[in-house]
C-alpha cells in the first residue's frame, strides 16, 4: 500500500495498461518500506523464445537520478504509438524481444535518495571488488548514513538480486543480449560506458565494443556521446555489470554475446546554465526546466533505435572471425588503454 503520491509508479502502472496484450509483465519481487510497498516491474515485449536477441533498459537505480526512468517511459510511450500502426515494428518484435525495469529503486524514486530503503547504493552492492587506487566514493562499507554505502555484497539488496535475475535469464540463452543502464550526475558530455568499472583492465570483449562504436559512428558521425570503458573516469566496488559480465563469461559458451551499457548523462551542463538549481534537492541530477527536460526526454532516441538495428543486425560488429577481432581489439587498446 502507498498512501503518499508516488507519480513515477502512477505513470509505470497506466503505460502497462496501455500496453495490454502487447506486453508479458511481471512483478519480479515486492520492497516493503514503512507502511508501504514497492512493485519491481519487469516489461517485456515481443518474442518469448529464450533464444531470440534481447535489449534490454533499467532506470531508476539511483533514486535521485529519476531521469532515467522518465526517459524509459518517454519511450514505452513512443513503443505504445507504435504498436498501432507500425508492421515493420511488430516484425522485429516477432524475431527479438525487448525488456524494461524502469524503476529498479522505487523506494529511492519515492524518497528523492540516492540509495534504496536500507541506505545501500546498488551499483555498488555486489561482490565485485575494486583494483588499484580508489577513491570514497568508490565504495565505503562504514554506514548508510553516508554516500556510496555497499551494504552487504554477499547477501546482495532485493532490488540488486531482481536486476540480476532478469539479466541472467537472458543471457543464458540469448545469442546477443544488450542493456542500457540510465543515469545521470557526472561531467558534461553524455557518455556511454562499458566494463570494467572495478579495474582499468580491458575486458574480453573489447574487440566488439570498439566494433559496435565504429559502426555507430559511421552511421551518426556528428553523435555527441563519449563512448568509453566506465574505468577511464572512476573505479568503483561492487558494479553490477561487471558482477553480471563475469558471471556471463563463466557460463557462456563461446556462442554468445553481452554488451552492458550505461548511459550516463551530463547533468553539470545543466547546473552551468542554471547554477542555482545545486541547491535543490534534484538539481545536481534532473533537468529542472521543463524545456530542458523535454529536450532530453527526446535527445535519445536516435541511439534507441541504433541499438535496436544493431541487436537485429549483428554480423558487423557482435559476430567477428579471428583477424576482424585481433584488427580491433589492438585498434580499441590503442584508443583506451594505452599507457
Amino acid at each position: 500500500m502507498i498512501n503518499k503520491n508516488f507519480s513515477e509508479l502512477d505513470l509505470l502502472e497506466k503505460i502497462i495498461a496501455q500496453l495490454g496484450d502487447y506486453a508479458k509483465v511481471e512483478i519480479l519481487e515486492r520492497v516493503r518500506y514503512q507502511q508501504h510497498d514497492f512493485p519491481l516491474y519487469c516489461i517485456s515485449l515481443g518474442s518469448q523464445r529464450p533464444d531470440v536477441p534481447v535489449l534490454a533498459y533499467f532506470g531508476g537505480v539511483h533514486g535521485l537520478e529519476k531521469i532515467g526512468s522518465e526517459i524509459i517511459f518517454a519511450y514505452l510511450q513512443t513503443v505504445i504509438e507504435l504498436l498501432k500502426w507500425d508492421e515493420e515494428f511488430k516484425t522485429r518484435l516477432e524475431n527479438s524481444r525487448l525488456l524494461f525495469f524502469p524503476l529498479v529503486n522505487p523506494v529511492g524514486v519515492f524518497r528523492s535518495t540516492r540509495c534504496n530503503g536500507n541506505g545501500v547504493d546498488l551499483m555498488r552492492n555486489s561482490p565485485v571488488k575494486a583494483s588499484g587506487e580508489r577513491k570514497f566514493y568508490s565504495g565505503q562499507k562504514l554506514t548508510p548514513h553516508l554516500p556510496w554505502y555497499q551494504g552487504n555484497s554477499d547477501a546482495m539488496e532485493t532490488e540488486a538480486q531482481a536486476l540480476c535475475k532478469v539479466v541472467s535469464r537472458c543471457t543464458a540463452q540469448a545469442p546477443l543480449t544488450i542493456t542500457v543502464d540510465l543515469h545521470s550526475g557526472f561531467g558534461i558530455n553524455d557518455r556511454l560506458w562499458f566494463p570494467y568499472a572495478y579495474c582499468k583492465e580491458p575486458y574480453p570483449d573489447i574487440a566488439q565494443a570498439f566494433a559496435w562504436k565504429q559502426l555507430f559512428e559511421r552511421c551518426y558521425p556528428h553523435h555527441f556521446y563519449k563512448i568509453e570503458p566506465m574505468s577511464q573516469e572512476y573505479v568503483i566496488d561492487g558494479d553490477l555489470w561487471d558482477y553480471l559480465y563475469q558471471d556471463f563469461l563463466q557460463n557462456n559458451d563461446g556462442k554468445r554475446v553481452f554488451l552492458p551499457l550505461t548511459l550516463e548523462m551530463g547533468s553539470w551542463l545543466w547546473l552551468r546554465k542554471s547554477p542555482r538549481h545545486v541547491f535543490m534537492r534534484h538539481g545536481l541530477f534532473h533537468p529542472m526546466l521543463p524545456h530542458r527536460q523535454q529536450r532530453i526526454l527526446r535527445r535519445h532516441l536516435i541511439l534507441f533505435d541504433f541499438l535496436y538495428r544493431s541487436l537485429l543486425n549483428p554480423n558487423s560488429w557482435a559476430k567477428l572471425d579471428a583477424t576482424q577481432s585481433q584488427d580491433f581489439q589492438q585498434q580499441a587498446l590503442q584508443l583506451w588503454y594505452k599507457k
